[in-house]
Order: structure tokens, then sequence, then C-alpha cells
């Protein structure tokens, strides 16, 4: 895909969050004008935009996260200026103490620079500045607890069902340069490891989307009588995860091979792609899983001749792979409930 492509397809995919966030700070600014009528309520749209800018499903948890930030810089603010002053000191002092109050809340990096920015604008500017920053912060964030848990609350289905077809599309996508790497020769491996990081990113996305939706199950009330539908996708999400990481070992094996082995391999690799880009195309459709459970069978070739350890090692790798590609396949396709582990 070329960069505009790219660019595109950035824009396409998150107009909708965007745009929310510069409506949500509008309506702070407007809503903390109406309510404060002793100062220009500037921090209010920043900490509304702060929160919301994080990806679906984890803006709740922003919000509370950037306040409590704001909240210690300005404590701790406060007393480094009683006791030091308006200068250098008070703040280096002011920002060490807040940043260690923050590390002591769960060490979070929105939270971290709230707690330090507040620390500054309270030395700097005085007790009253700080609590101002305070109600701003509390307003704009409850403006974001609105847009995010009210008006669109995150689907956590729709979470994962997103970040799973980005991860088994980049999954494809690796395993067909790894197919077409294992039949060529003289192939320069150094360049083929950078095709491999973004994958290990988009299975990072994936547990933290799988986290993100059981937090919004939970703490989304009239969400809760589609429970079912989420622990199918939380246990499909966790077969995913698996076989991201076998077909990785896979990969790594296979490419460590000589030449004259690795092309015994590509076939393997080849099925295993198709099969895979089967399942990103219609991950949840019932007779896509079954195509995709029957067509995994036939993969794993027979042992390989060879006296090569490596090599056998490899096949072994394989094997795994296809049994977890089965596993993801036939997921949904199990009773309700069977796998939760």
């Amino acid at each position: 895909m070329s960069r505009a492509g790219e660019a595109w397809g950035r824009v396409r995919g998150n107009w909708w969050p965007v745009l929310q966030q510069a409506v949500a700070a509008a309506v702070s600014w407007w809503a903390a004008g109406l309510a404060f009528d002793h100062h220009l309520p500037v921090f209010a749209p920043i900490a509304t935009l702060v929160a919301l800018n994080t990806p679906l499903g984890g803006r709740g948890t922003n919000a509370v996260r950037v306040v409590s930030g704001v909240i210690v810089g300005v404590v701790v603010g406060h007393a480094a200026f009683r006791l030091l002053g308006h200068g250098a000191p008070a703040i280096g002092t002011a920002v060490l103490a807040a940043l260690l109050a923050a590390l002591l809340l769960g060490g979070e990096r929105i939270t971290m620079a709230q707690a330090a920015v507040s620390a500054v604008v309270s030395v700097v500017a005085g007790q009253q500045a700080g609590l101002v920053r305070v109600e701003d912060a509390l307003f704009g964030a409850a403006v974001a607890l609105v847009f995010s848990q009210v008006l669109f609350p995150a689907h956590p289905v729709t979470l994962l069902v997103r970040a799973r077809t980005k991860a088994l599309r980049a999954l494809g996508d690796v395993l067909d340069v790894t197919a077409r790497t294992l039949r060529s020769k003289n192939e320069r491996i150094d360049r083929f490891w950078d095709d491999l990081r973004p994958l290990y990113s988009l299975l990072d996305d994936l547990a933290e989307s799988r986290e993100r939706a059981t937090a919004v199950a939970r703490l989304t009330r009239y969400r809760r009588g589609n429970t079912e539908a989420v622990r199918r996708e939380i246990a499909s999400a966790r077969h995913l995860n698996l076989l991201g990481n076998s077909c990785l070992t896979l990969i790594r094996g296979a490419m460590a091979l000589d030449e004259g082995h690795r092309a015994a391999f590509a076939p393997g690799v080849e099925a295993l792609t198709r099969t895979v880009g089967l399942l990103a195309d219609e991950p949840r459709t019932e007779a896509v899983r079954g195509r995709a459970t029957r067509a995994a069978e036939h993969i794993v070739p027979n042992a390989p001749d060879t006296t090569s350890p490596q090599a056998t090692a490899v096949w072994q790798n394989l094997r795994l792979a296809v049994g977890d590609l089965t596993a993801f396949a036939s997921a949904e396709r199990n009773p309700p409930g069977a796998r939760q582990g």
C-alpha cells in the first residue's frame, strides 16, 4: 500500500473518534464557561481531549487517570509553593514529588504527565490557579465520561473483532512473505525480519483489546445482557494470540534453516497463509470457519525425510501452528461457554 493510501486509511478508520473529540472539546468549553464565571476554563477542553485521546474502550479509564494526575500535581505543587516559593528549586521539587506520587498510583504515563504539569502550574501561578485547574479537570473529565460511557460507549465485541481482523490480516501478510522467501534462493534474510515487526505490535494490541473489552463489559451496564457473546469473543482472541505466537515460532525456525531445507516447508506455509486469509475475510461466519477447519486438516505434510534435527523441529512447529489454527477456527463452533480457560 502507498503512503497516501495508508494516510487515507488512517483518516477513514479514525474520523468518528476524532469528530467526537472535537465536539466534546467545544461542549466542554461552552458548558464550563456557563458553570464557572470567575475564569476562562481553558483546562476543561484540554482535559476532555486528553481523556478521549486513547483507543475506544479505554477512554473512561483515561478520564479517571487525568483527574487523579491533576489532583496529585496540584496538592504537591501547592505544598512546594508554600515551602519554597516560585523558584526553580520549588518547580524541580514539585515535579519530582508529583511524578513519584503518580508512580505510587500506578505509574501510567498520562497520570504522570498530568501530575507534573499541574505541579508546575501550581508553583508558578499559585494556589488559586491550581484549584482552578482541578475544577477544569473535573469538569472536562466529566464531559469525556458522558461522551465515552453514555453517548458513544464502546461495544466490547466490536473492539475485539476489529483488533482480531487486523491481526489476522497482518499474520496472513507475514506468512505470505515467509512462503515466498522460503522458495527464493540467495534471499536477504535481514530484510525479511523487518516485515515481522508490525505483527508483534498487533498481537500486543489484540491482548490489550481483550483486556479493554473485559473492562467495558464489566462497567457498561446496559451491555451486560450480551456477556455470552463477549465471552466467546474473548476466548476466540486467546486462540488467536496462541496462533500468532506459534506462527512466529514456525517462521523463526524455518528461516533459520539452510536453503536446501527451507524450500521443503514452503507448501505448508502457503497453505497456512491461504487459510488465515480466509479467516481474515469473514472470521465470524460459520461457513467460513467450517471451511477453514477442513482446510487445516490437509496442511501438514508428512514428516520430512531428513536427519536434520532443526528441520524436524520446524515440522513440529508447523503442526503446532496448524493445531492452533484449527482451535481458533472452531472456537465459535463449540457450544457457548465450552472454552473459557
